[in-house]
């Protein structure tokens, strides 16, 4: 069975927007301002290896595919984003350019709950601030990992949105630093 695991790079007030500064938001490319150190770098590349499947919005895989198939490097990170099955949730996407790409259609809870039954194996959630608010209200998110970096930015895309029409308990599962950054690992209080 596998488990939607959404990953973040998230300021203190939640934003998430932009954290690259790549979409060209006036306050982008916020988390290149913090080291995230050697912990926060074997963080991330671990939790991609660990990964069997990623899904996506379209407007992040757009991005992702944009930038990660002309890449290679000798960690292996370039070669998994390129190489693994990939998931996007999207109503106007009808031709993915990117390897390994099925999009999904119909019913968003419906087809992510079918996904979790087939992929055997933890399915990362990357970016996709509207994609990650429809799995929280459909119960569908069963790990949090988020790199909470030192700055508040006062306005953005935020993880967990106004819009939101329930309450969820989160449990800790494991916080550490690295470089300047914090590592939190959550689950809802009801897993």
């Amino acid at each position: 069975m596998g488990r939607i695991v959404v990953t973040e790079f998230i300021t203190l007030d939640g934003v998430i927007e932009d954290p690259g500064g790549s979409e060209g938001w006036e306050k982008g490319g916020w988390a290149f301002q913090f080291d995230r150190g050697q912990e926060g770098d074997q963080f991330k590349l671990d939790e991609t290896i660990e990964s069997e499947a990623m899904l996506l919005g379209r407007r992040t895989y757009e991005g992702f595919a944009a930038a990660w198939p002309s890449r290679d490097d000798e960690m292996g990170f370039a070669r998994k984003m390129n190489g693994m099955p990939k998931y996007v949730v999207s109503s106007t996407l009808t031709d993915p350019v990117w390897e390994n790409t099925t999009v999904l259609s119909g019913e968003l809870a419906e087809s992510v709950r079918r996904l979790k039954g087939e992929v055997d194996g933890m399915i990362l959630v990357a970016g996709s601030a509207q994609l990650v608010e429809a799995l929280r209200e459909a119960g569908l998110v069963d790990e949090y990992r988020l790199m909470i970096f030192p700055v508040v930015l006062g306005s953005g895309t935020r993880l967990f949105g106004e819009g939101g029409s329930g309450t969820t308990a989160m449990r800790v599962v494991e916080s550490r630093p690295a470089g300047a950054t914090l590592i939190v690992r959550l689950e809802p209080a009801d897993a």
